[in-house]
């Protein structure tokens, strides 16, 4: 789908959160991925965590950053797979009040030109909270790379057409 190069480009305040028992942001591969190719779009890092593999830990960093006027959208890494360790669905089910299952179905989808039938063990989610987007991406360089490029990059952007998350933002929390 294009870009309409003859509308304004909106950036978007982003918050990165890695989901790790292991990483830290010297390491954190997939959550530099993730910042670069944000940042290289043209949007905004607004915060980055790294947290650990515990659903409450996970949801209250969600919660601070979902509260928070100065972020629009939060994108997780990691945890999303089906060990038991792998927790971070669970806890976008806690703060979420609406999913985006199309996300999970066409990250799969795309995950699966490059890994094969290996995605079945992803559970990558999104959904809305309180108006702030929440999209959950395994933590490999290769799925942040699926989910951005495939996905992301295009419905953050508010030219693209024929539509884009960036221009429903402001009707999130319509009643």
């Amino acid at each position: 789908m294009p870009i309409d190069e003859s509308l304004p480009f909106i950036p978007v305040r982003i918050a990165v959160l890695a989901v790790s028992d292991t990483r830290t942001l010297a390491d954190d591969r997939s959550g530099n991925t993730l910042v670069e190719r944000l940042e290289g779009a043209g949007h905004m890092l607004a915060a980055r965590e790294i947290v650990k593999d515990d659903v409450g830990t996970i949801v209250e960093q969600l919660a601070a950053w979902i509260d928070d006027p100065e972020i629009d959208c939060v994108i997780t890494t990691g945890g999303t797979g089906v060990t038991g360790r792998d927790v971070t669905p669970e806890a976008l089910a806690e703060v979420c009040e609406k999913e985006i299952p199309g996300f999970g179905e066409l990250f799969r989808w795309l995950s699966f030109q490059s890994i094969g039938t290996s995605t079945v063990q992803s559970r990558a989610t999104a959904g809305v909270a309180r108006g702030t987007y929440i999209f959950a991406l395994p933590g490999s360089t290769g799925a942040v790379k699926d989910g951005w490029d495939g996905i992301l990059a295009t419905q953050l952007d508010s030219r693209h057409r024929p539509c884009n998350f960036v221009e429903l933002m402001p009707r999130l929390q319509e009643r």
